[in-house]
């Protein structure tokens, strides 16, 4: 496209739009796009003041007359990726996305802006988003407030949900949050935009787990099934956070044997891990093995060896509570020995007697469903 390209060299058209236009003919064959190319002639200035969107749809206008075959091909096949994620976002928020089909997409945001209207007309002292937002999330999760029914598992101490200490609280599936957020969301559900009347079938309920002293791992809990039963799959969900395999954080899809069952693998919590669906399918190809290892001072440890020879550890995020800010990663044998000789710890920042001697008490909080 060396129109385009020499409007992006001249200054006419800046990085992002340049690859907007490649990105809109890339399906079509070489000489399309070159006529394309020929018919924008964006070096010209026939693209000067046009907006993002004006260039999309004039480059697909154009895209679309010279091969509709394969437009509408790739617009079918798109239609087969459509989904929905979640990222964190500042300040205990969240990014909720959802790709969709294009009338269906117009079809929600319409839906939303029309009832943010209504509510505006009727004196609603909310934004124009935030009636969009409280309404998006009502009619996804059938309840105004959206927690009823959802198990949200928020971790954190007693001492920060009763005693205002300031140590962080976790919600598994999305990351740390300020204790006062998750003190007001516990406690004070109307200041987290649960309207009252809302609140009268909620039920708060505390679920104790307690951490080993120094290492801060949870107490196992064993189990003779060969499926994860449910507990053990939200203790898994606690524990792990997010994908054990080093370098993926992203959500637990499947609770695995770390060491396979057909292997001789035990259903418990020591052989049990948290993993995204990609990496669980990755692990069960030719060359991957992976398995639990007990070392003294860490909290749950797995090894993962990959096709290519290299060994990686990836050891269980702290509870909040927990002293120990993040586990040192295993020495190698030769530093062990060393540390031994000078008769040092092997894993620097070991707890002092005075915290080995104490155990760190986490809760699970959450909200149930109706009450009775």
């Amino acid at each position: 496209m060396p129109r385009t390209f020499a409007a992006f060299r001249s200054g006419q058209l800046n990085e992002w739009r340049t690859t907007l236009v490649v990105k809109e003919t890339a399906c079509l064959t070489v000489e399309d796009r070159a006529a394309v190319d020929e018919e924008l002639a964006a070096d010209t200035g026939a693209l000067d003041g046009a907006g993002d969107r004006a260039i999309i749809n004039a480059v697909r206008t154009a895209a679309y007359r010279r091969d509709p075959r394969s437009i509408a091909r790739r617009a079918a096949h798109a239609v087969t990726e459509r989904t929905v994620s979640l990222r964190p976002a500042p300040d205990a928020m969240t990014y909720l996305t959802a790709l969709l089909p294009a009338a269906q997409g117009v079809a929600a945001y319409a839906a939303l802006v029309r009832e943010a209207d209504a509510a505006r007309s009727g004196a609603d002292e909310r934004s124009r988003g935030q009636v969009m937002a409280d309404t998006l999330v009502e009619r996804v999760t059938g309840t105004a407030g959206g927690i009823t029914g959802i198990d949200l598992q928020v971790v954190m101490t007693d001492r920060a949900l009763f005693q205002g200490d300031s140590e962080p609280a976790r919600i598994p599936g999305y990351g740390i949050i300020p204790a006062e957020t998750a003190r007001t969301l516990l406690l004070d559900p109307e200041r987290a935009g649960t309207e009252a009347h809302d609140r009268q079938d909620l039920v708060l309920w505390i679920r104790r787990l307690y951490t080993t002293p120094g290492t801060g791992e949870l107490v196992a809990m064993d189990s003779r099934g060969r499926l994860l039963p449910a507990g053990l799959r939200r203790f898994l969900q606690v524990r792990d956070d997010t994908c054990r395999t080093p370098y993926c954080d992203a959500p637990i899809r499947h609770h695995d044997h770390i060491l396979g069952w057909a292997e001789g693998g035990t259903t418990t919590t020591e052989n049990g891990q948290g993993l995204c669906e990609a990496c669980n399918h990755t692990k069960e190809t030719p060359g991957w093995s992976a398995k639990p290892l007990r070392l003294p001072g860490l909290r749950h440890t797995v090894q993962t060896r990959t096709p290519t020879g290299h060994t990686y550890h990836s050891t269980a995020p702290p509870l909040p509570g927990n002293w120990l800010a993040s586990a040192a990663a295993p020495m190698s044998g030769r530093s062990r020995d060393i540390a031994a000789k000078r008769g040092t710890t092997a894993r620097s920042g070991a707890p002092p007697p005075e915290h080995a001697a104490a155990k760190n008490q986490v809760r699970v909080l959450g909200r149930a469903g109706p009450a009775g």
